[in-house]
């Protein structure tokens, strides 16, 4: 139908295009507008009548939620179960944000969810964010397709992001780094504080953070949480090379009570050694629910072996090789730097990046420090998009090395470094779930 006002009386005509059309109104930033603060979802949730029928995992953390959410769906979903998935941001289609067991939420059951929940908002008399209408939604798309487990992802911090709503059986907050400071506070500690706030009273409350913020550890001890830390609940091992075939597994352990269980694996289907703490930390967390949610190695080998994501240093096939990476903090751009260093050798490597403003981009691109040849940088759209001359500004004022070239798009972007790299160079697209998105439509149109 295309943009139609919104009214009661054409609510079943409306496309899902529509809908979020609507949702981006309901805020004068649009996708963009943060209101931190439980009580407007509340409001909300309660006049939906939202009951957990199910057990509910949340993640929360820096960097690393979206591949621990996707081993969880994907070794829930391996088991038999009906697994509910719910991710932010999205890539090329909103559909990817609310998934059932791997498979990215239809049309039609999108728009179904979002008229109940736009009901249920208007009868309240309340506003909600773009996220906070999602967030319901989603429960709504869970909760019509009977899911047996759902697995949440914070979107911003944890305490007060719309997510919190919703009471887990087990909460996860994978690393705490420095990202969204306007909102979170100006160091880890106070990050930290505020991504504890998804741990429960007498629930399993993990991080996977080798080294957890204070402030972490005793909001968690203050509210009586059963804490399990990296390194002394669970963590991972990798084998000596003495034998060809222990390079091919690593070991994973936890401890349950006065037991401690071991496990070897195969690795995980996501790339880059970082990839094993967040393995790690979705097995200890299923490990915690297995009274709830009991799954079995035949689900946990495969589930982890064939768990793939998109923009997680996510390696396109052929030449030169292509590396897509959502990568736009200095924590999740070191692990880019480190994974493009173990990948062998290139000729040359080209940077395709883009930067919203608000990131600490001189520190992101810091660990690049001599690693690329020749860097495209882009231009975002929209009030939070950095120009292009500003990255080619802080590229120089870093010495960061290699030639930069100034461009419109992304996508301008991408197409100019395809067009530019040799088969035996690679190029590398990151700095934000924008970039990669524009990467990926470039890459998919016909030459």
């Amino acid at each position: 139908m295309g943009n139609l006002p919104l009214t009661t009386s054409n609510w079943q005509l409306m496309t899902l295009q529509d809908w979020l059309a609507h949702l981006e109104g309901l805020h004068p930033k649009g996708q963009a507008g943060i209101e931190l603060g439980l009580e407007r979802i509340r409001t909300v949730k309660a006049r939906l009548g939202q009951v957990q029928h199910c057990p509910v995992i949340t993640v929360g953390g820096t960097n690393g939620k979206g591949s621990t959410c996707a081993y969880l769906e994907n070794i829930i979903g391996k088991a038999g179960y009906t697994v509910g998935c719910y991710t932010s941001p999205h890539l090329l289609a909103y559909n990817e944000r609310v998934r059932l067991n791997g498979v990215p939420a239809s049309d039609e059951a999108l728009c179904a969810a979002f008229a109940k929940v736009e009901a249920a908002r208007q009868t309240s008399g309340v506003a909600l964010t773009y996220f906070e209408f999602g967030t319901l939604a989603a429960w709504e798309v869970f909760a019509a397709a009977g899911v047996e487990a759902a697995v949440l992802e914070v979107g911003l911090g944890g305490r007060l992001d719309a997510v919190n709503a919703y009471e887990p059986d087990a909460a996860i907050v994978t690393t705490v780094a420095l990202d969204h400071t306007d909102w979170l506070g100006p160091d880890r500690e106070s990050i930290g504080f505020e991504k504890a706030g998804i741990y429960r009273a007498g629930k399993p409350a993990l991080c996977a953070d080798p080294q957890p913020p204070q402030r972490l550890l005793d909001h968690a001890a203050a509210i009586g949480a059963d804490l399990r830390l990296l390194g002394r609940d669970f963590g991972f091992e990798r084998p000596g090379a003495e034998a060809a075939e222990n390079r091919l597994q690593w070991r994973w352990w936890c401890r349950n009570g006065e037991q401690l269980v071991k496990r070897s694996l195969a690795y995980p289907g996501l790339r880059g050694p970082t990839q094993l703490y967040n393995a790690t930390v979705a097995l200890a967390a299923l490990e915690a629910i297995a009274d709830k949610l009991p799954v079995t190695m035949q689900a946990i080998r495969p589930g982890l072996i064939e768990t793939e994501l998109a923009g997680r240093f996510q390696v396109v096939p052929g030449k030169p090789a292509i590396v897509l990476d959502v990568g736009h903090n200095p924590q999740a751009i070191k692990v880019l730097a480190d994974n493009l260093a173990s990948m062998g050798f290139f000729d040359r490597t080209h940077a395709v990046v883009g930067m919203l403003a608000d990131k600490d981009i001189a520190g992101a691109l810091a660990p690049l420090r001599g690693r690329i040849d020749v860097w495209h940088v882009a231009t975002l759209g929209g009030p939070r998009g950095t120009p292009a001359g500003r990255l080619a500004a802080i590229i120089a004022e870093g010495n960061l090395g290699g030639e930069v070239i100034c461009h419109e798009s992304a996508t301008a972007a991408m197409l100019a470094a395809k067009g530019q790299a040799a088969e035996s160079d690679r190029i590398a697209a990151f700095g934000s779930f924008y970039t990669v998105a524009e990467a990926l439509t470039a890459l998919r149109k016909k030459p």
